[in-house]
């Protein structure tokens, strides 16, 4: 599980998109940003509410990410911290390594 940043809402000049943001999560190009696409996305508030999402895919080519809630997150969520479930957690790829250590 890695952490990343609430950066702003997906935006064009006059229109919000309530449910997307966008999010920095530690990539540095847009390659690495796209690796995420599909991985689970959780905020949790203050009060211990968790409202979850899903990568949709990379924004740019700064390695920013394109992030869609179920609901929207509040206005204070912006430069609060999420987490990215299934990136740098005991995943697939550890469990094998396991099994071949044990071997």
């Amino acid at each position: 599980m890695t952490k990343g940043i609430v950066v702003q809402f997906r935006r064009g000049r006059k229109t919000i998109h309530e449910k997307h943001y966008l999010l920095d999560v530690g990539a540095n190009s847009r390659e690495e940003a796209s690796k995420l696409k599909g991985k689970e996305v959780v905020w949790k508030s203050p009060a211990g509410k968790e409202i979850k999402g899903k990568i949709s895919d990379a924004h740019g080519t700064k390695g920013l990410v394109r992030a869609i809630f179920e609901k929207g997150l509040p206005g204070q969520a912006i430069t609060t911290e999420i987490e990215v479930l299934g990136v740098g957690d005991s995943g697939k790829e550890d469990k094998k390594a396991n099994k071949e250590a044990k071997k």
